[in-house]
């Protein structure tokens, strides 16, 4: 692909910010209450509700590891404009299904079709990352972040409304709704002049160089490491945040409503601060950015396990939120820095199946701790994932751009 016109490359950008808001709260909007959903539809055979709730999430995640790959292979020869409309469109009829699933196993099936076919976060950075100059990748990607924070802060709150006025079924309407409604703009608004830089076929072979050489690359490996890390550290705590809100609190009866402000808090100070320190990095590199991010994020992680009134937990979340702000702009921006120009498809399929495959595991993970050694534990664990990120940054990612690059630091 050549030369993108900056007004090409920005109105790309803005356009793909605004379907990641729009798609991101319709996917957050029945996310959090999926397992009262599960429990709704009822069980036609032995397994027990609550593992059939786990396997709601981390079936969509596993089978989502599994496909991300093979659709950056295709995004790379065919378009990454038709592959966001591939997730977006695809996800519209999968999702619209599940309000017509008669039991918690027709869920699960259809919750592990869609993580075959949706992928919509990976999509949309790759699809900017091929089109934004490389100098600016952090702005970029700060922006998309941004649009996530926004989606995943109101998704909640409308499908709470949604699901206490119409109920459960409802929710899944308006996510169908809502995706097909940003392929539509995707569609019409974004304008993909895609050029393959080299003819790619499809022997497996040829397709593990591929993948051999990306992961290769100074830097890479250690960068996806990363990513598992920070996204399996997140995504630990929710299965169990509820119950230790239950925990802290004395009025049992405000636990829904406060862990919906916990959760809107962590993502709007992700919001917040995804733009600004994604920015940031462009200026004084994104491997600072991250080193501190991750090493803050211990700091703020370790006494979340101590609390004694909500309201510490609140102010403690919000702050984790402003450090994975910039943990999830920084990593997507060494990434393309690190990687050849037009192969942003696999790059960030690989980067998509990282995330499901923490997403995945993370829950197994802290339902383990707090059975194992209790809920207050979980916290110390994350903080010491969180230290680990950081140390591995400063050990192993390295200081400057590859040999024939520019001189800055990344």
């Amino acid at each position: 692909m050549g030369p993108v016109p900056p007004t090409s490359w920005k109105r790309t950008l803005y356009v793909i910010v605004f379907a990641q808001v729009v798609t991101s709260i319709g996917f957050s909007s029945f996310f959090p209450f999926l397992p009262l959903y599960v429990a709704d539809l009822g069980a036609d055979s032995r397994l027990s509700v609550e593992f059939l709730s786990g396997l709601a999430f981390s079936g969509q995640a596993f089978m989502m590891m599994i496909a991300s790959p093979i659709w950056g292979m295709i995004a790379d020869r065919y378009g990454r404009k038709l592959m966001v409309e591939r997730a977006m469109f695809g996800g519209a009829v999968v999702i619209c299904l599940m309000a017509f699933a008669r039991s918690a196993e027709e869920l699960v099936l259809l919750r592990a079709i869609q993580g075959l076919i949706t992928g919509v976060i990976g999509a949309h950075n790759a699809l900017v990352a091929s089109v934004v100059p490389r100098e600016r990748t952090g702005y970029a990607m700060g922006l998309l972040q941004v649009g996530l924070g926004i989606g995943v802060a109101l998704g909640p709150l409308i499908g709470g409304l949604v699901a206490d006025i119409f109920g459960y079924r409802a929710t899944f309407y308006v996510t169908s709704l809502m995706l097909f409604i940003s392929g539509i703009v995707v569609w019409l608004g974004v304008e993909e002049d895609f050029k393959p830089t080299t003819v790619v076929k499809t022997k497996p072979r040829l397709i593990t160089q591929k993948w051999y050489r990306i992961l290769t690359a100074p830097g890479v490996l250690v960068t996806y490491g990363l990513r598992f890390i920070s996204q399996f550290g997140r995504m630990t705590i929710y299965p169990i945040l509820p119950f230790y809100i239950q925990t802290i609190m004395n009025d049992p009866s405000r636990v829904n409503t406060f862990t919906g402000m916990v959760v809107g808090a962590n993502s709007v100070f992700i919001t917040l601060s995804a733009i600004y320190l994604g920015r940031l990095g462009d200026r004084i590199g994104h491997r600072l950015i991250l080193i501190c991010c991750f090493m803050g994020g211990a700091v703020v992680f370790l006494p979340q396990g101590f609390v004694t009134a909500p309201w510490q937990l609140l102010v403690l979340q919000a702050m984790a939120g402003a450090a994975l702000g910039g943990i999830v702009p920084s990593i997507s921006a060494l990434l393309a820095r690190y990687t050849p120009a037009g192969e942003e498809g696999v790059v960030f399929g690989l980067d998509n199946s990282v995330n499901s495959g923490a997403r995945a595991l993370a829950p197994v993970f802290g339902a383990s701790i707090t059975i194992w050694i209790g809920l207050r534990t979980t916290f110390t664990a994350i903080c010491l994932l969180f230290f680990m990120a950081g140390i591995l940054s400063i050990w192993r990612l390295p200081s400057r751009r590859a040999a024939g690059s520019h001189p800055e630091s990344i």
